[in-house]
Parts: C-alpha cells; structure tokens; sequence
C-alpha cells in the first residue's frame, strides 16, 4: 500500500508514497503507547533521481502525537533537499 511506503528502507527513485495533492497525512496507530525521540526522513539525492529533480521531496511537515483523543505537538521541521538524503529530526517530549 502507498502508506505502507513510508516506512520502507529503499530510496531508489521511485520506491516513495507520492502525494495525491501539496499537503497530506498519514496516521499510524501503536498497539501500545511509546514515547518516540526523533524522525527520520529519506528521499534520493538528485543525481540518484531519474529525472535529476528532486522538487518533490517532502519539505515543510508537522510531527504530532496522540494520547486517547488529545493531541500534542512533537515538531515542525523543514527538510532541506540541498543537505544529506537520510535526516533526523528530534522531537520534544
């Protein structure tokens, strides 16, 4: 599935969870609570891409957490296509 994308370790162009628009989610379910401690977002460099473009890596996102119905905030980031292809970003808690 395209979700299912999202968490595989191949970057090979084309291997990634296309958005259908500009802005999307994705939410994932836990059978237990965990507290995570940081992200990591990959996306192929542009020599590696097919086309050599990269335009559309994902860039601004938002990182939020759920305990039964309330929601709170883990981060907003900006992944920077111009640095490393795998980068981290670590979230409050």
């Amino acid at each position: 599935t395209a979700v299912a994308l999202c968490f595989q370790l191949d970057i090979s162009p084309g291997y990634c969870w296309p958005f259908q628009a500009s802005r999307s989610q994705v939410v994932i379910r836990l059978p237990e609570q965990v507290q995570p401690t940081a992200i990591t977002v990959q996306h192929p460099l542009k020599r590696s891409s097919g086309l050599g473009d990269i335009s559309s890596a994902v860039r601004d996102f938002t990182v939020s957490g759920m305990d039964g119905e309330e929601e709170t905030l883990l981060g907003t980031f900006t992944y920077d296509i111009a640095e490393k292809p795998t980068q981290t970003f670590p979230l409050q808690v």
